[in-house]
Formats: C-alpha cells, sequence, structure tokens
C-alpha cells in the first residue's frame, strides 16, 4: 500500500498560510542536511582522514533522519518518503547495467573492418593476358609432318636412280614426298562480370568507420580475380570446339558389405538404400543424375561404384534416399563427393541439406564460359590422361607421374614444366617420396641461422626421360584427386608458340560505376575474352586420386 504525502496532515495544521510557512521551512531544512562541505586545511587541500562523499540517495536516507525534519513529518509521512524512495530508480546507483542494461560506456571500436578472406589467385597470376579482338580466337595448327611421329605416316627417304614420284598427273624421278596433317582452332569469347550495391543509408552511416563504397569496389574486384582463377581452373564451355556438358554416370552400381577397419555401420536406414550419383565438375556444378541404384539395409557400407567414368568428369557426388519404396527426389540428401569411382555410404546417413530435387539441369558446362585447365588437360585433346581410382602408389611412389612423362615424351617429344595439385594429394605425394629413391627434388628450410630445426619439402620431380625438373605447385581452386600436367613453353624452336597457355582478352577488367537511378550506389566489373591453349596435346593430366 503506497502513501500519498498531503502537507496539511504532515505539519499538522489547516491554514493554508501556515502549511506554506512550515513547508518553507522544510525544504531549507532538508537542503542543509544535505550540504556536506569537505573541510579543507590552510593549504586548501581536504582535510586527511575525512571521507569520502557520500552519494546522493544515502545522504538524503541521512536526512530523514535529522530531528528537525522528523519533527515537522509524522511517522507515516516518514515511512512513507522510505519507501518510495526504495521502489524508485533513484534508490538505484550508477553501475554497467544501471540505469542503462547496456551501460553508459564507450566501444573500444577499432576501425575499418577486418578481412578476413583469401585473395590469392596463381594460377591466373602465372598465365600472360594478351589483347583479343572480335568475338573469337583463331589460329591454324600444323600438328604433324612426316618423321615426326604424330599421327602421320613415315615416309622412307631411301631412293634410287630410277625412284619416281607421282606430282599430280605426272611422275618425275625424284624422292618421296612428305605428308602433313592440320586443323583450324575457333575459340569464341565469353563475356564475364560481378555486381555490388551500396545503399546510401549505409554509406553516410559508416562514415568516420570505414568508405562502403570502396570496400564495394574493392570487394568486387577481388571476387573478380577469385572466381576468374576458379573458372580458368575448372571452367567449361558448351560453345563450339569446347568439351561440353559432362556426361551422367552410367552403369552404376550399389553393393552392400560388412564395414572395413576404419569404417562405420550405416544407422538411419529404413528396408532399402536408394542412390543417384552425377558427375562432379568442381565448384561451378554437376552433370544431371544418374539412373537411381537400391540395395537392402544391411548392418554394413554401402559402394556405388561407376565403372567407367564420363570423360572430364573429376569425381561422382551422390545422393541418398532410404525406405520401403523409392522416395521421392526432395528426400535424398547430398552425401558427399570422392574422386575415384567408388563412394562409400557410411554412418548415419543424411537427413537435411542439399537435396537430388536441386538437380534439375546440368550445370557442368555454361554457354558464358571456356575450358579450363582441368577441362583441356582431361579432354579429348589431351596428351595424357590416367585415371588410377586409388591412393598414389607406396611401393614405386610418383610411378603415376613418371609413366606420364614417358608417354608424353614418346608421343610428341612433350617436356612438361609443373604439375599442379590440390594440397592433400602434394602432401600425400611428398610424404610418399621422401620414402623412396625416386628423382625429386628437396627443399631444406632453416628457422634458424645455424639451422637448429631443419624441415624438407618436396618441390619439384625429375622427369627421368629427358632429367629436367619438374615442379610441384599448389592450388585451392584444384579439387582433390586431379593433377594436371603442364606445359608452359614447348620444346620446339620453330612453334610459333611463345605462350601454350594465355588468355586473349578483347576487354580485359573494367569497372563501371553506373549512373545513379536510386538511393543506392551500384558497381560492377566486366571481362571480355577466353582461356587458350594453344597445344593441348602437350599437356596431361593424373586423376581419380584417393586420399591415404
Amino acid at each position: 500500500m503506497r502513501y500519498s504525502f498531503k502537507p496539511r496532515e504532515a505539519f499538522g495544521v489547516t491554514d493554508p498560510v501556515e502549511i506554506a510557512t512550515r513547508f518553507d521551512d522544510f525544504k531549507d531544512t532538508l537542503t542543509k542536511s544535505l550540504e556536506r562541505p569537505i573541510p579543507c586545511g590552510p593549504d586548501g587541500r581536504p582535510m586527511v582522514g575525512y571521507d569520502a562523499p557520500q552519494s546522493g540517495m544515502s545522504m538524503f536516507q541521512q536526512g530523514l533522519d535529522n530531528p528537525d525534519i522528523s519533527k515537522a513529518l509524522s511517522p507515516e509521512t516518514v515511512e512513507s518518503v522510505r519507501n518510495q524512495l526504495a521502489q524508485s530508480d533513484i534508490g538505484k546507483d550508477l553501475s554497467l547495467t544501471s540505469p542503462i542494461s547496456s551501460g553508459l560506456v564507450a566501444f573500444d571500436l577499432d576501425a575499418p573492418s577486418k578481412k578476413l578472406y583469401p585473395i590469392q589467385t596463381p594460377i591466373r597470376n602465372r598465365i600472360p593476358r594478351v589483347k583479343g579482338f572480335g568475338t573469337s580466337h583463331r589460329f591454324k595448327v600444323i600438328g604433324g609432318i612426316s618423321g615426326s611421329q604424330t599421327g602421320v605416316n613415315d615416309v622412307y627417304p631411301g631412293i634410287i636412280d630410277s625412284t619416281a614420284t607421282s606430282f599430280g598427273n605426272v611422275s618425275y624421278l625424284r624422292p618421296p614426298k612428305i605428308s602433313y596433317a592440320g586443323y583450324d582452332v575457333v575459340v569464341p569469347y565469353s563475356q564475364f562480370g560481378l555486381s555490388d550495391q551500396v545503399s546510401w543509408s549505409a554509406q553516410f552511416s559508416g562514415q568516420g568507420f570505414e568508405d562502403i563504397r570502396q570496400l564495394s569496389q574493392s570487394s568486387v574486384l577481388y571476387a573478380s580475380m577469385l572466381e576468374e582463377e576458379k573458372v580458368i581452373t575448372v571452367g567449361r564451355g558448351t560453345g563450339s570446339g569446347f568439351q561440353g556438358a559432362l556426361a551422367a554416370p552410367t552403369g552404376v552400381t550399389a553393393t552392400a558389405r560388412a564395414a572395413a577397419t576404419g569404417e562405420a555401420a550405416i544407422t538411419g536406414g529404413g528396408t532399402n538404400i536408394y542412390a543417384f550419383a552425377t558427375s562432379d565438375a568442381g565448384p561451378f556444378g554437376q552433370s544431371v543424375l544418374s539412373s537411381v541404384v537400391t540395395v537392402a539395409t544391411g548392418t554394413g557400407v554401402v559402394d556405388i561404384t561407376v565403372p567407367t567414368m564420363p570423360v572430364g568428369a573429376l569425381g561422382i557426388r551422390v545422393y541418398v534416399g532410404t525406405g520401403t519404396t523409392q522416395p521421392a527426389n526432395s528426400a535424398f540428401w547430398y552425401a558427399g563427393r570422392v574422386s575415384g569411382n567408388v563412394f562409400t555410404i557410411q554412418g548415419a546417413l543424411p537427413t537435411s541439406g542439399v537435396a537430388a530435387s536441386t538437380v534439375t539441369a546440368d550445370t557442368s558446362a555454361y554457354a558464358a564460359g571456356y575450358d579450363g585447365i582441368l577441362a583441356t588437360c582431361l579432354g579429348t585433346t589431351s596428351g595424357y590422361v590416367s585415371r588410377v581410382n586409388a591412393p598414389l602408389t607406396t611401393t614405386n611412389p610418383g610411378s603415376e607421374f613418371f609413366k606420364a612423362f614417358d608417354v608424353m615424351y614418346q608421343a610428341n617429344g612433350a617436356d612438361p614444366d609443373e604439375v599442379m595439385m590440390n594440397g592433400s594429394d602434394r602432401r600425400q605425394l611428398s610424404d610418399l617420396l621422401k620414402t623412396s629413391s625416386a628423382n625429386y627434388r628437396v627443399a631444406v628450410t632453416s628457422t634458424e641461422a645455424h639451422g637448429a630445426m631443419i624441415g624438407t619439402m618436396v618441390i619439384g620431380l625429375q622427369n627421368e626421360v629427358t632429367t629436367k625438373m619438374v615442379d610441384l605447385s599448389t592450388s585451392r581452386y584444384i579439387p582433390q584427386g586431379v593433377a594436371p600436367i603442364i606445359s608452359w613453353t614447348l620444346p620446339l624452336p620453330n612453334s610459333e608458340v611463345s605462350n601454350v597457355w594465355e588468355m586473349r582478352l578483347v576487354q580485359d577488367y573494367m569497372g563501371i560505376q553506373w549512373p545513379i537511378l536510386q538511393t543506392t550506389y551500384d558497381y560492377s566489373s566486366y571481362w571480355y575474352g577466353a582461356l587458350i591453349c594453344q597445344a593441348p596435346s602437350y599437356n596431361g593430366a593424373i586423376t581419380g586420386i584417393r586420399l591415404t
């Protein structure tokens, strides 16, 4: 129950003039009781031993205890004032949560924002960028002549005095004629670009902390470089002369077996397990779904096997569903990918995530796109492709690559410069090579002047055919399981090929600040061109590398 303060009751009189007089005396007495000047010494400093000033609340409480005030107020009035002070905000001290829950504090905000994303584009930076013209790049190739052993029949050069050779409809006593093989190449250009938008409110509100428009434009540039790195690495085009879309896996089988060491038996399955497979194209997409395969649920694991991988596939992706009857595609959930041709379903079956119903069209290749390094090195014009579908061999480490160097040299004299790998694959190869007697290059690093700490890393393979040292490099955008073998230059003095790989660009990077048509600042990047490989047969790839 709250007690309302009434001056007439508090001062015990009814005359208005007397009430006003006594109320003024009360306020004057209350004010004097709250005053507490700090006594000072002759030098003007506070006297030693003087107590620190009290809070306003404690001083007010002491004022209520003053005898002069107690006499002027009834006991009920004093108690009412005490109760109201205890329940009011004035009864709360200033703290980190009072009178505002977030506190009356400053924020130690470090400006501007931190950018914690990688912007390394080693492959893009490595490839020359040259000027292009028109809508496509064209060149003519003489792929072989007699004696080159590149698909042209050999001609024996020995002659005698009666040797006759036809020149048109006439035969002459002359040595035999040589033969040629050639073809035209047309690489259409594609347009690319990215955009961003900054609202006026975001730009103006960020003043003093960060230039939002500058952040937007630099982010568009970096994103363009990163996405171009991916297109250069794993892009596939559908235009004339490109490898085109990946085929869906065929002949897919599902086999149940007991779980091996290190595998976890399937849990969460119904009567049957159903699975789709797609050909993996890397970060940009995949093929359409294969036919569904079915196997009865057991107590072990299930192997999804693609007997013959589609040309150019980087691996397979698998979608899994369960039930007594085949569920709708929306109940098939993405289970993962593998670089080889066998995906093992194990452990708890997926019940959420990306559904097979999202795979409604092929996304492995694009009309506005070109063949990247992997599409070229794994394609029909590549000089060498080997699918191991297993971890790298431990009995003769590096033999997969030494064999590739041998076959490529025998085919056309190729002498590769570099092997690109995913980080996991390179580590596997490096660890294996350090236990063998194979020819490789080791970098010895030291963190101290006297070499107190030593580490080794394999950074190259020696071509056992040509004795050339082939560099090993790592790229985050090369999917695990594939290792392209690259020739940057040709061992042919008269090839007229200065760059085996180059970016032909009608228009290199361009930034566009669009006219302001609404309350936003809009910005885009744009470039127009294609990756050109003028000698695909001097490149190759090892694919299907499984991790141990």
